[in-house]
Order: C-alpha cells, then sequence, then structure tokens
C-alpha cells in the first residue's frame, strides 16, 4: 500500500503526536520514512522579532540547532521502532510548499501531518500548513489529530 511515508514537523508536540502515528502506521506497512522540517530563511526586513534580535549567522545557528533537535526526535523514535528514518531540514518561506516538494523529491506516497485543530477566527488569521498541503498535494494526506 504505502512504501515510504512523509513526516512533517515543527518540533511542537501536536506534531510529535504525528509523527508518532506515521511510524507506527510505518512499521505496520514496512515502509521507510522521511522526516522534515522547514524553516524561513533569514531576513534583514521582518517583523519576526527572532530575526529582529539576531545576526544571520546566529539565526541559522538557532533555526539549524532546533532542526536537528526536533527532526533528531523523529529519528529517535522510528529507531525505537525499528523503522528507518532520513532527515530532512529545507529552509524555505512557504512551509507547506517544502513539505509538498520534498514529498516528490524524496518519492514518498503517503505524508501523515498534525492539524492543531485551530478553529473559528483562529484558523482563519492563523491560516494552516496542514490545509494548504492538503489543497496543494498530489501525494495522499493523512491528518493526525489529537
Amino acid at each position: 500500500m504505502y512504501s515510504h511515508i512523509l513526516l512533517p514537523t515543527d518540533g511542537s508536540e501536536f506534531a510529535l503526536h504525528a509523527v508518532r502515528h506515521g511510524i507506527e502506521l510505518a512499521k505496520r506497512l514496512d515502509a521507510k520514512t522521511t522526516a522534515v522540517i522547514a524553516t524561513p530563511p533569514f531576513h534583514t526586513f521582518t517583523t519576526d522579532a527572532s530575526m529582529l534580535e539576531d545576526t544571520p549567522d546566529a539565526y541559522d545557528t538557532r533555526t539549524h540547532d532546533y532542526a536537528a533537535k526536533s527532526l533528531g526526535a523523529v529519528a529517535d523514535a522510528a529507531r525505537a521502532a525499528g523503522v528507518a528514518c532520513e532527515t530532512v531540514h529545507v529552509e524555505n518561506e512557504n512551509p507547506y510548499q517544502a513539505i509538498i516538494d520534498t514529498a516528490k523529491a524524496k518519492g514518498c506516497d503517503l505524508i501523515v501531518m498534525a492539524s492543531h485543530g485551530r478553529r473559528g477566527i483562529a484558523a482563519i488569521l492563523l491560516g494552516s500548513e496542514t490545509v494548504k498541503v492538503l489543497t496543494h498535494s498530489t501525494v495522499p494526506v493523512l491528518v493526525h489529530r489529537m
């Protein structure tokens, strides 16, 4: 059925729950996994407080450390379950596009990702990377809700 599952993460607890679900599914299907995290590139002109407070080098170091920690948690969970897992860190303005591009580049046939479950005005104002992936992906998407 599915042989290569993409596990997007943002390092949040919501994402980790979805990742664990994806790893369990991969184990049952004898599939491999790829974990991906997308971080925005540094911008000189921004309203993002983390970029305003950092130099480009400090920002790169901090985002790479965060990505390594987040991806390490996924790789550790996969290893504990006996599931093969590759990790990918992508810099991209649009996390949803990085997820879709990674799925295509790595030959993934399923994306398992979290929904934060925002409703009402919060969902409209904050948007949803999951909804964007669902809207634009040609790869099937399994959405995990807590």
